[in-house]
């Protein structure tokens, strides 16, 4: 587990609060013969997981609360790395005194299995040929990343969590533990999400995508040894961007 060290961070004069430096930890499952079934009826493995954990899980341990990132994040969810000015994406919420009171609740982040950072995924090395998965790696949906958590939390001790929550595709992680996994969720706090993608959602995300397989740099999704499609992916941000906001917020 994730250790931390509580240290300073002022911000227009005011004190806060941080848990620190924080280190990214790893968990290993789906070995051969144990491989996580998708809901495609592909099957992965083996599986590795980054995660990071902030504050101590109690006696019981009925204090921990999972935190599911958006698309973009990551485990980093709060702290510092060593010698790095990378602050977590969520570091105003999750610190002591902050609304995920690491003196009073065990916070757990991980990278969603697909994410590419530090958990299994296209960019991985595909084990049946020593190279990258990339366009061989099987299609992962919210159910998929929820069922890879559960072996983390399992893992971790834990039979039901205190809350869990997220935001965007977060939160449709948090809606899919609820649905799945009622039993070990006490409450839920899903964020800015919604249960399904609307027509226009889906017709939106297909223009990113083939923004993304515009670019010469795409090489079919082979591009691991050349570097990555950053004209495409800067284009798929920004059409990703709209239509995370509504008329009134870009007046």
């Amino acid at each position: 587990m994730t250790g931390f060290k509580m240290i300073e961070k002022r911000n227009d004069n005011n004190k806060q609060y941080t848990v620190g430096v924080v280190e990214t930890a790893f968990h290993s499952f789906a070995e051969p013969g144990y491989e996580l079934r998708l809901e495609s009826g592909d099957n992965l493995g083996p599986i590795t997981q980054a995660y990071e954990t902030y504050g101590r899980l109690n006696s019981d341990k009925s204090n921990a609360i999972l935190v599911c990132h958006a698309l973009s994040g990551d485990a980093h969810a709060a702290g510092v790395h060593e010698g790095q000015n990378n602050i977590g994406w969520w570091d105003d919420m999750i610190g002591p005194g902050k609304a995920f009171d690491t003196e009073r609740y065990f916070v757990v982040c991980s990278n969603v299995i697909g994410g590419c950072k530090g958990s299994t995924g296209p960019s991985s090395i595909n084990p049946m040929i020593g190279r990258p998965y990339a366009m061989d790696f099987p299609f992962v949906t919210i159910s998929d990343m929820v069922n890879a958590q559960k072996h983390l939390i399992d893992f971790l001790g834990i039979e039901r969590l205190l809350s869990v929550t997220g935001g965007s595709m977060g939160g449709m992680q948090v809606l899919q533990w609820v649905a799945s996994y009622p039993e070990m969720v006490r409450s839920a706090i899903p964020i800015a999400t919604t249960k399904k993608h609307s027509p226009q959602q889906i017709a939106f995300n297909e223009v990113a995508r083939q923004a993304i397989m515009a670019d010469p740099d795409w090489r079919d999704g082979g591009y691991y040894e050349h570097g990555q499609p950053n004209k495409g992916l800067a284009v798929a941000r920004m059409i990703g961007h709209i239509t995370f906001m509504s008329d009134q917020s870009m007046e």
